[in-house]
């Protein structure tokens, strides 16, 4: 048994979900998959995956070696780069996870950029709005709003987006225009499920106040672009960052409302797991990233909110 190819099948297959998409990305066989793992558990005399004929899942061992195997195979990878002149060349492919909001309208161009420049690497995305643990899923990085997540992680600042109320000017027409925060208790407001507070609503007077309002509305939905597009149709106010309204803002199928009362901006990041050795391929994505967005493509003009400074004063 070739121990390497063993364990590299066997992990292709933990994180693909089936032999099957294992397969299809180690270009081989699904039968070669399956007699490696076979070949893998026999020689640990252990059972790494159970299997059923809907589903895989790993066994307590299986959890453990592949979290061992995840991290060998990282250190092979970079150790092979390391000891070649093209070390410096970014190559192999990037596991890399985003909200599917920031992820089909702003991550894709950039990644269809990066790809013509650098043909070596191939893409692996995964767009989720749960948070990813890099390290035990095999991640090389995610694009987070908000938090960086675990200290455990390098985080990098790449740009700053800020939630803003928009509704249809035919909504706003027929209902009258919310004033003041507590004025949306009286509309229908459209939820979003991953805000922390779903149903409050926190915004920030000129005093530097906290203002919170409990909503409700007719819809409710884990999608921010979903959401958008039914504000757009006029259904009711929505709430979400400028990232996914600003086209629709720009267009003047929404306008953004009660923007003096915006919160601080969230910061966006690239994150990684720290490594003592980041391969080419991650450092070379993150730094893309951290150019590419520091004219903050999404930005809409200024709020006329006021500055830390002036709410200190």
């Amino acid at each position: 048994m070739d121990r390497f190819q063993a364990i590299t099948s066997f992990a292709r297959v933990v994180e693909s979900g089936s032999f099957a998409r294992a397969a299809e990305r180690l270009g081989v066989s699904v039968s070669a998959v399956s007699r490696q793992v076979a070949l893998l558990e026999a020689h640990l005399d252990a059972r790494l995956l159970n299997r059923t004929t809907r589903r895989l899942s790993l066994t307590e061992a299986g959890q453990a070696f592949y979290e061992r195997c995840v991290q060998l195979l990282a250190d092979l990878e970079e150790a092979e780069v390391a000891m070649t002149s093209a070390s410096v060349v970014p190559r192999g492919t990037l596991r890399l996870t985003c909200s599917a909001s920031f992820g089909a309208r702003h991550l894709a161009p950039a990644i269809a950029a990066f790809a013509a420049r650098h043909t070596q690497v191939h893409f692996d995305v995964e767009l989720s709005e749960r948070v990813v643990d890099l390290v035990d899923e095999g991640f090389d990085l995610a694009v987070r709003v908000g938090e960086a997540g675990s200290q455990n992680l390098v985080g990098r600042r790449i740009g700053a987006t800020r939630l803003v109320c928009c509704a249809a000017p035919a909504y706003l027409e027929r209902h009258g225009e919310p004033r003041k925060p507590e004025d949306l208790a009286a509309h229908a407001c459209l939820t979003y499920e991953y805000m922390p507070t779903r149903n409050v609503w926190q915004f920030r007077d000129r005093q530097g106040r906290e203002r919170n309002v409990r909503i409700s509305g007719p819809m409710h939905a884990n999608n921010g672009r979903f959401l958008e597009a039914l504000a757009a149709e006029g259904v009711g106010i929505v709430r979400e960052p400028d990232f996914i309204v600003g086209p629709d803002v720009r267009a003047g199928r929404l306008k953004p409302i009660l923007r003096e009362f915006e919160p601080p901006p969230l910061n966006i990041y690239v994150v990684y797991p720290s490594r003592r050795h980041l391969s080419a391929k991650v450092r070379a994505f993150a730094d893309y990233l951290v150019e590419r967005f520091a004219s903050a493509e999404w930005k809409l003009p200024d709020s006329g909110a006021p500055s830390a400074a002036k709410r200190k004063a």
